[in-house]
């Protein structure tokens, strides 16, 4: 039997603004995926028209990073792209690096109350396709607004998050991630593949993170990109592999296998987590940061993640990684281009109840308590 409500009854108005709600979710995945597609669209014009020799320029250092010409390339573009879209999601506030040392834009009528803000990161892993490396990623998340002024909205408000694939120029298929809340505000996740030339079909994908619950012949790594804190962030790994006891080999010699792969990307980090190649990835830079302060008694500069790249992490946490920052603690991060960020990322509660405890301790041991 099937039951048309109507509008008008009690029921039928619960039913409308949930259609509403789905509609409107939908909507904003939709232009995300569009806006992260445009992106993609203009880095492969330029890899395929021979501009990649001009990607290494440094043209800026602003709104939390340095800016490069790819950066320029694709930023200029996005203020554009966003105006055009419907009147609902507008106006709200672009954050975003490249945006002057603010980093934010308000888009849209001017004078109306702000309804939404927008925090991308257009190419979130710049040096894989400066280089031509490694996939890049499109990141971004869009929240209602929190006050007038949208102040206190943070990625935990964001009713959808994606993340797009950038490729190197050899690549020939790419993958999309995107994450809306449902008319009951749970989280729903989408996946697909597509292959870049010559087909629009689409690859249905599940991601499916690590149910190991060890890190033995696994990826796993605390990361450290660059000098100055690689001392600290290796004795943390191997603090973390002997207490779990992943040195006991079964024949009585002390070995371990643990795999190290530190992509330079934080939405890449996690897309490796969601799609189970890595079990673990500890961002903690800034108390990796402080540590060092500490024993060199003078302040220690670190370049750290912040906030846009963590745009996608509301995907990463509907595919069921544990994402938290560097104490344990639910992960959350304010629309904000200036902030340094700390995480971690856990394949899957049982490997976060065995390692967590390990890094507090290690933390507290340096002098860092939360």
């Amino acid at each position: 039997m099937r039951v048309i409500l109507s509008a008008a009854s009690p029921n039928g108005q619960a039913t409308a603004r949930i259609l509403k709600v789905h509609q409107m979710t939908q909507s904003i995945a939709t232009q995300l995926v569009l806006l992260g597609l445009a992106v993609r669209h203009r880095l492969r014009s330029s890899q395929l028209v021979g501009d990649m020799h001009r990607f290494q320029e440094a043209v800026a250092h602003e709104g939390g990073d340095t800016i490069f010409w790819i950066d320029r390339k694709v930023d200029e573009a996005i203020p554009d792209e966003v105006a055009a879209w419907p009147d609902c999601l507008l106006p709200l506030e672009l954050v975003m690096e490249g945006l002057g040392q603010s980093g934010c834009l308000r888009i849209g009528p001017p004078g109306e109350p702000l309804k939404h803000r927008l925090m991308i990161d257009p190419i979130d892993g710049t040096r894989n396709i400066m280089f031509d490396k490694r996939s890049g990623w499109f990141l971004a998340a869009l929240a209602p607004a929190q006050r007038a002024d949208g102040a206190a909205t943070t990625l935990r408000d964001a009713v959808a998050a994606v993340m797009v694939e950038l490729p190197v120029s050899k690549a020939g298929f790419v993958d999309s991630f995107i994450m809306r809340r449902g008319s009951d505000g749970r989280p729903v996740l989408a996946a697909n593949r597509t292959r870049l030339e010559g087909s629009n079909d689409h690859i249905l994908l599940t991601p499916s993170p690590s149910s190991a619950d060890n890190l033995v012949d696994g990826f796993a790594h605390v990361t450290n990109y660059f000098p100055g804190i690689k001392p600290l962030a290796a004795d943390l790994m191997e603090t973390i592999a002997d207490r779990l006891g992943s040195f006991n080999a079964s024949d009585g010699s002390r070995r371990c296998r643990i795999f190290d792969d530190q992509y330079i990307s934080t939405g890449g980090q996690m897309v490796e987590l969601m799609i189970g190649h890595d079990r673990m990835c500890l961002d903690i830079r800034p108390l990796l940061a402080r540590i060092a302060a500490q024993q060199a008694g003078r302040p220690y500069a670190v370049h750290a993640c912040h906030p846009y790249d963590l745009s996608g992490f509301p995907v990463a946490a509907a595919a069921g990684v544990i994402v938290t920052d560097g104490f344990g603690r639910p992960l959350d991060a304010p629309f904000d281009v200036h902030a340094d960020m700390h995480w971690c990322g856990y394949a899957n509660r049982s490997l976060f109840e065995k390692i967590n405890p390990i890094v507090q301790q290690w933390l507290a041991d340096h002098g860092i308590d939360g």
